[in-house]
């Protein structure tokens, strides 16, 4: 096998162990019939009288399938509000396990078009909101939750319209406020999230199965948390209107909401009721390609699970790792070159600010490798990308092409022509099988990929500058550097991976 078919594989793994079915069945187990219990990971939950389901997200459909298989005659009803054309586009896709079956107990709602709350993912809100209340402290409740969930539960608290809503959103938005910022004040004029969809159904046990899309896995975030109890108050909501000029042209039932919310935080609600597993995450697919990588003889290394910033910072990070690792190849790595690298890398790594990151540790594990064995780096997370063009592209393919573009200039610099020794493949793809708005879920690169493009008339930069990374890769050697699954039906996030070897004539 190739590097590059080698990548593929390692990518195919990641994502298989976070599809919704095996995921679902390794974390699910129904025991006994006389008294029944719901075995979440080990621990145990008796269902006590009648058991329902709730669910929310991009991946929710393939979850509720397998958790409706496990439950069989237990359940007794069952919502979901998942994305707009995702019943089709499975059923295209052949991808017949994600379907619920004929007859299912489990109703379907479609809503959320391009990842917007609409008046349909609102009805199926309410749906959700009604079965949540009727319940009894003998029912149990399991709560599937996947990233877009939040789009998917959108309950403004009355006398809140949901264009209301979405409008004090987009004016936030248009002032440049973070996606934290705009996810606080989501969750205070929301009935369900941030808590509420738990607090309507105490005393009822709440199991929740958490498939994580957000670095760190918080729970009050993914999907906006609404089982999880809110670090958050009316304050701060309050604090971020004001810090973007907006508290004198709010909707009057805005206003209505915040003025009879109290400002101060309250005693801690009780939460005992509900229980939230993460039964799938990225760490998880990372050390799934790890256990694969060494599998096929690579000395494999996970640098984190939470990349995050600038694409073009990530990838002079990236650009900077693969030169340490062939240098390292040559003997050089403790030499002044590698200082010099290492140097670069600290300081990038502290820009880029990445979560738990201990790039001083990673960089010793590095040396500690066994000379000359075939490397793996594995990273994921999620880059962001600065739009100055109008291009088609995606932040996965942009990613490729600037760490394909970094390494063709480090090489064309390199007098001593140490990459040039090196066989080197880099992938980066979204878990969801769609990075922006393509068809591809990423691409491939390597050391040779600029010169052969300008074999061909492409000029990378160019694309670059326009944000054009797939109509490049589309046209560049017939597409063949394209990473494209077809939709999977599960998301956490981003995977990369860096193999590299040494050549013969190394």
């Amino acid at each position: 096998m190739s590097l590059r078919e080698h990548a593929l594989f390692l990518f195919r793994s990641a994502v298989d162990i976070v599809r919704p079915a095996p995921m679902l069945k390794r974390a699910l187990k129904l025991q006994g019939d006389g008294c029944p219990q719901l075995l979440v990971k080990g621990q145990a939950f008796p269902v006590k009288r009648d058991l329902y389901l709730v669910g929310f997200g991009k991946a929710v459909l393939g979850m509720a399938a397998a958790a409706e298989e496990i439950l069989g005659d237990h359940l007794i009803r069952g919502i979901i509000n998942v994305p707009l054309g995702i019943q089709e586009s499975l059923q295209r896709a052949g991808t017949r396990e994600m379907l619920l079956k004929p007859h299912s107990k489990i109703q379907v709602i479609e809503g959320a078009k391009n990842n917007l709350p609409d008046p349909e993912a609102l009805k199926g809100a309410v749906a959700i909101q009604e079965l949540a209340e009727g319940l009894t402290a003998d029912d149990l409740l399991l709560v599937l939750i996947s990233g877009g969930g939040s789009a998917l539960l959108p309950a403004p608290i009355p006398p809140i319209l949901l264009e209301e809503k979405e409008k004090l959103t987009k004016m936030l938005a248009s002032r440049g406020a973070a996606i934290q910022e705009l996810n606080i004040v989501r969750k205070t004029l929301s009935l369900l999230k941030g808590g509420g969809l738990a607090r309507l159904a105490y005393p009822t046990q709440v199991v929740s199965l958490i498939l994580s899309d957000v670095i760190g896995d918080p729970l009050d975030i993914i999907a906006s948390g609404p089982t999880a109890a809110s670090s958050h108050s009316v304050q701060d909501c309050l604090q971020i209107l004001a810090k973007y000029n907006l508290l004198h042209s709010l909707p009057k039932s805005v206003e209505t909401v915040l003025s009879s919310s109290p400002t101060k935080p309250t005693a801690p609600e009780d939460y005992s009721h509900v229980c939230n597993i993460i039964i799938g995450s990225n760490t998880l697919a990372l050390a799934e390609a790890k256990c694969q990588a060494e599998s096929l003889g690579y000395a494999t290394l996970i640098l984190s699970a939470a990349i995050c910033g600038e694409v073009g910072c990530v990838a002079t990070l990236y650009c900077q790792l693969i030169r340490l690792v062939c240098l390292g190849f040559a003997g050089l790595g403790e030499g002044p070159l590698g200082d010099k690298v290492k140097v670069n890398l600290l300081q990038l790594a502290a820009e880029l600010e990445i979560p738990g990151l201990n790039l001083a540790e990673f960089l010793q594990a590095l040396q500690e490798l066994r000379p000359k064995r075939p490397v793996c780096i594995l990273a994921g997370g999620e880059t962001t990308v600065q739009l100055q063009g109008t291009g088609k592209g995606g932040r996965n393919q942009e990613l490729a092409l600037r760490v394909a573009l970094g390494l063709h200039r480090a090489h064309a610099t390199d007098i001593s022509g140490l990459l040039g020794r090196c066989e080197i493949v880099f992938l980066s793809g979204g878990t969801d099988g769609q990075d922006g708005p393509t068809e591809a879920a990423g691409a491939f690169c390597s050391l040779e990929l600029v010169d052969e493009a300008l074999q061909e008339g492409l000029n990378v930069e160019a694309f670059l500058s326009n944000n054009d990374s797939y109509t490049f890769f589309s046209q560049f050697q017939g597409g063949h550097h394209l990473l494209v699954t077809g939709l999977t039906g599960t998301n956490v996030m981003d995977i990369q991976a860096i193999l590299i070897r040494a050549t013969e004539r190394s």
